[in-house]
């Protein structure tokens, strides 16, 4: 009776442990700039690395700048839009992207700071690209069905006009704190390299240790990401967090168990706890390469956002979290944490897509076998 006793006691408190609300103690949290909306766009992906960028600049050269979000979608939308030509209409033209389409973009384009490019329309206070997309599209598809049969180069500047109209002209000058510059010159003031950056993923379709082109919808400008082991990749995230350099984050967030309401993603060993798992503690899912690579095929787990990763912590259970910049405002009755996401290790080794560091933040021995 008593070793019946002993059991079920054991059983009654290991259930407590993780019924628990949450409570965190934070390991690492690097400087990071405020949590802003990315409004009604699709345009995470610049919202994150502009974050990540910005972080970076911290880092690099102590400099708190605001960059533009909206003059790297300009520059970009013109890149989708001869994408889509060329391909005859047969790709994407979406809101979506990735952090290497910002990389590419300051490359070519350099950057600009907030102050010198809104992208807002008027007296907007709020980005929404919804009708813009539409119009785009709608002229692009009228192009590529050639009515008069003999592609017209007035395209470029049909796109142009369009992209003025709700974002504002391109720009060539501005003055920044008294200094002028242009785009190319702010960038070398920041002193960023956009050959610096690396993308990482973990997936078996295709040789690790190797290159690929990751076929996912945004990626419409084919770009190359690593291939490592799962936990390799995740070795990259805390190796950068340990060492000062925050992450760029590519992951699903259409699981119920991503709650931007309650602050917390998490992956719970139970499935009919889901609903439970975003207010209180619950066992976790061990996450294998295996059940990734599954999810990913399954198209369970799809490229839905980008964030930027500043920091870890572990709850009361010793459980270790990810501290994830979101771009869905502070509203406090929309999100929690102040617009940031408490990310479990078993969510980002589940549901990441993609990572982006700056390559001096991978671990050595992986550096070597990358030939980075």
């Amino acid at each position: 009776m008593k070793n019946i006793i002993f059991i079920f006691t054991s059983l009654c408190l290991f259930n407590f442990g993780f019924s628990q609300s949450y409570k965190f103690e934070t390991l690492i949290d690097l400087e990071a700039t405020d949590v802003i909306s990315q409004g009604n766009t699709g345009t995470c992906w610049s919202f994150s690395t502009s974050s990540f960028l910005e972080s970076e600049i911290k880092r690099i050269s102590g400099k708190n700048i605001d960059i533009s979000e909206m003059y790297t979608v300009r520059n970009t939308y013109q890149v989708k839009a001869e994408n889509y030509i060329m391909r005859q209409g047969k790709a994407q033209f979406s809101q979506g992207g990735l952090a290497h389409d910002v990389i590419n973009s300051i490359a070519k384009n350099g950057i600009v700071p907030q102050v010198a490019y809104t992208g807002l329309d008027h007296d907007a206070t709020k980005h929404n690209h919804s009708e813009m997309l539409l119009v785009l599209k709608g002229v692009l598809d009228v192009y590529i069905d050639n009515p008069g049969k003999n592609l017209s180069s007035k395209w470029k500047l049909v796109v142009d006009a369009i992209l003025d109209t709700y974002l504002g002209e391109n720009i060539e000058t501005f003055n920044y704190e008294g200094v002028p510059y242009t785009p190319m010159t702010f960038l070398k003031m920041t002193k960023l390299n956009p050959n610096d950056y690396v993308s990482i993923t973990s997936f078996t379709h295709q040789p690790f240790y190797s290159q690929f082109i990751l076929n996912i919808p945004d990626n419409f400008s084919n770009g190359s990401f690593y291939n490592v082991k799962l936990d390799e990749m995740i070795s990259v995230i805390n190796h950068a967090l340990e060492n000062g350099y925050t992450v760029e984050l590519d992951c699903d967030v259409s699981e119920i168990t991503f709650s931007a309401k309650h602050g917390i993603a998490v992956i719970p060993e139970d499935d009919a706890t889901k609903a439970e798992a975003i207010i209180s503690v619950r066992p976790e899912k061990n996450i294998t390469q295996t059940f990734r690579q599954q999810e990913f095929e399954n198209y369970n787990t799809t490229d839905d956002h980008l964030m930027h990763i500043t920091g870890m912590l572990k709850d009361q259970n010793g459980t270790v979290y990810y501290k994830v910049k979101n771009s869905w405002g502070t509203d406090s009755s929309r999100v929690a944490n102040d617009g940031f996401v408490y990310m479990s290790e078993a969510y980002m080794k589940l549901k990441t897509i993609s990572i982006m560091v700056h390559k001096d933040a991978v671990p050595k021995n992986l550096k070597n076998k990358l030939k980075l």
